[in-house]
């Protein structure tokens, strides 16, 4: 069973930054892939980013690519999203995800949510 925690949220104006974290729980976090998800209002959850077990790969949304960055502390067992330059649409409620395998989705096939926290980007 692995709990996640997500912080870091809050208001920014556009092209500021923000750092969203995730601190979980239990003994599987080195040996899960952990991705980041984000929902708006109306619209149905995507894809942000996600980062191996070890941290050696990754893989983003192309909406975020060279903007965002996920990075991960096994010892810590934290993972993180640095956003930057963000813009308007990057508003929603940001998801911390944990899965319990070696391969890295991009779909909501993850085993373990967070309950979210909030970024507003304003203009």
């Amino acid at each position: 069973q692995v709990q996640l925690v997500e912080s870091g949220g809050g208001l920014v104006q556009a092209g500021g930054s923000l750092r969203l974290s995730c601190a979980a729980s239990g003994r599987t976090f080195s040996s899960s892939v952990m991705g980041w998800f984000r929902q708006a209002p109306g619209k149905e959850r995507e894809f942000v980013a996600a980062i191996s077990r070890n941290g050696g790969s990754t893989d983003y949304a192309d909406s975020v690519k060279g903007r965002f960055t996920i990075s991960r502390d096994n010892a810590k067992n934290t993972v993180y999203l640095q956003m930057n330059s963000l813009k308007p649409e990057d508003t929603a409620v940001y998801y911390c995800a944990a899965r319990r395998s070696f391969i890295i989705v991009t779909t909501t096939s993850y085993d373990y949510w967070g309950q979210g926290t909030q970024v507003t980007v304003s203009s």
